[in-house]
């Protein structure tokens, strides 16, 4: 599968839509993401059951601020529509594999407890909060 080019408005649903979504945040001026690009694309033929999605920074900075791209390139991953993974820096092939063997790896059952966990504690504790 080839990569796909992301904007603002298909961002949510394209993460919401696919078990897992690497995005790849991205600049034509940035020389480290020129490098990392042919080892994301040729990641992308490899495993067709992900989704290799771009984010040119430049034409989406709205879309980059939201995710709180502060050092490109930036790799972020999404399982099951939850953030899984985010790194600054280019990937060396090996580095790539891995994260993607990592992400696929994952037992979301246990990702969605712990998020539910952390949900419940925040709550809870904005409830403490306000009573004191």
């Amino acid at each position: 599968m080839a990569t796909v080019d992301l904007t603002e408005q298909a961002f949510a649903e394209t993460v919401q839509d696919h078990d897992i979504v690497l995005v790849d945040f991205w600049a034509s001026w940035c020389g480290p993401c020129r490098m990392f690009a042919p080892t994301y694309e040729a990641a992308s033929a490899k495993h067709p059951d992900v989704v290799f999605a771009k984010v040119d920074t430049e034409a989406e900075q709205r879309l980059s601020a939201a995710a709180g791209i502060s050092s490109i390139p930036t790799l972020m991953a999404f399982r099951e529509g939850v953030l899984v993974f985010s790194q600054p820096g280019a990937l060396p092939t090996a580095g790539l594999e891995q994260v993607i063997t990592a992400v696929k790896d994952l037992d979301m059952a246990q990702v969605h407890a712990e998020l539910a966990r952390q949900q419940t504690e925040q709550k809870t504790g904005q409830k403490t909060g306000q009573q004191a």
